[in-house]
């Protein structure tokens, strides 16, 4: 990848983009139970390969910036940075899509239960805990990437 002016420019515009747009939902972008809009943007790898660049850092500082704390700095950030790299290798394929969606959901989801200290979910003696967390962050990116993402890579 060429590293120009533009490119640092649309990398950077990105990362302000994702950072504000945490910062100003922060009632649904942090907690157990999230939608980050900001996520939308993890489909621009497919048509720009710096927003993998953009993505990660507005992550980073969005994290930073957020209730969570430093396991939401390392792998939050982590999550974003994998999910935008597979968007960026499977561009227009289903891989592609679902990347953002299955990593937030694995990752993330994974660590939020004992972040927030969330209750014990049983079913026939069993913990769902952690799978609950992980569907419910899903289901959240699923919004932001399959109800805003993909409208956003056709504008």
């Amino acid at each position: 990848m060429k590293i120009d002016i533009k490119t640092l420019t649309r990398a950077a515009a990105i990362a302000a983009i994702y950072v504000a747009l945490c910062l100003a939902l922060a009632p649904i972008s942090y907690g157990p139970l999230q939608v980050r809009i900001s996520e939308a943007m993890t489909l621009l790898p497919m048509i720009w390969p710096e927003a993998v660049m953009g993505l990660s850092v507005g992550a980073l500082i969005a994290n930073l910036m957020g209730p969570v704390g430093i396991i939401d700095v390392v792998f939050g950030t982590l999550a974003t940075l994998i999910a935008a790299l597979v968007t960026l290798r499977f561009r227009g394929k289903l891989a592609g899509y679902a990347a953002p969606i299955v990593l937030n959901g694995l990752i993330v989801g994974g660590y939020l239960p004992f972040v927030y200290g969330m209750p014990y979910v049983a079913l026939w003696g069993m913990d769902l805990t952690v799978p609950a967390s992980m569907f419910a962050v899903a289901a959240g990116e699923a919004v932001a990437v399959l109800a805003i993402g993909i409208p956003l890579l056709g504008m």
